[in-house]
């Protein structure tokens, strides 16, 4: 997967397209990412022991195919690319300016 855990992305379609936000998580098996403050759904919690129950806001997780890694250099929304470095090392690169991208 092209998309890991504290990445910037950009929402390219749903009804959340244009927001940006930081990867919380990745879930590889069914190709899912949770992103901060995107896709927020309201969800009734039954109390618990602290007590605390009602109508709570949380992040739902968005197809992976729906969103765009972000490159700092280019500041949008952009495809990435693979390129092995000299010393062996697998790195993600941006298509657009050849950028290393969140190394």
């Amino acid at each position: 997967m092209h998309i890991k855990k504290n990445d910037t992305v950009k929402v390219i379609a749903g009804r959340e397209k244009g927001k940006t936000g930081k990867v919380l998580n990745v879930t590889k098996e069914k190709g899912r990412i949770l992103i901060e403050k995107v896709n927020l759904v309201k969800k009734h919690q039954k109390p618990d022991a602290t007590g605390k129950g009602g109508i709570v806001e949380k992040e739902a997780p968005l197809n992976v195919s729906n969103v765009m890694l972000v490159c700092s250099k280019c500041n949008t929304g952009v495809r990435v690319g693979h390129k092995v470095l000299e010393d062996g090392k697998k790195v993600r690169v941006c298509k657009k300016c050849q950028e290393l991208l969140n190394e």
